[in-house]
């Protein structure tokens, strides 16, 4: 199972990792990935949020964010339940915006498979495949980068 952190100012991918799919791969891997962009940050107080959809709507996974300072922007599953989002956090124009914004990182994976040959993986095992995801995703970063650079074309000085 393929796993990206995305910046969502302008859909890169930040992290990518590959984990054995089971019912928790995807909240570890994001816990894991946040954790190590928050250690990369220069001001440990700087504000970062994540923004994810309903099948992060765990309290344990929302705890963990708030534990590394990372506002939990997730999508609120109150389908028969009551979600572990906070309302406060639920209520911010910040969420409203992390939500239209977390459909960036899909386009990341859409491009994976349709162009970076992810849909049909010709290699076995983990550290094979997390190598040719990530080196994929780091292709789409650069396709994602020179499209940027088209429609924001530096000004000459």
């Amino acid at each position: 199972m393929g796993h990206t952190l995305s910046d969502n100012r302008h859909g890169l991918v930040a992290s990518a990792a590959v984990t054995i799919a089971d019912g928790y791969a995807e909240r570890e891997a994001a816990k894991v990935m946040m954790n190590d962009a928050r250690q990369a940050l220069d001001d440990p107080t700087r504000e970062m949020t994540v923004g994810a959809d309903k099948g992060y709507d765990a309290q344990e996974f929302v705890a963990a964010c708030l534990e590394i300072k990372v506002t939990p922007h997730v999508a609120q599953n109150k389908s028969g339940r009551q979600s572990a989002v906070p309302e406060a956090i639920a209520q911010s124009a910040g969420y409203a915006i992390s939500q239209q914004k977390r459909k960036l990182i899909e386009q990341g994976f859409g491009w994976a498979k349709m162009v970076g040959g992810m849909r049909q993986v010709m290699v076995r095992g983990l550290k094979k495949v997390d190598q040719m995801f990530v080196l994929t995703m780091a292709a789409y970063n650069l396709v994602r980068m020179r499209t940027l650079g088209q429609i924001r074309p530096l000004v000459a000085q």
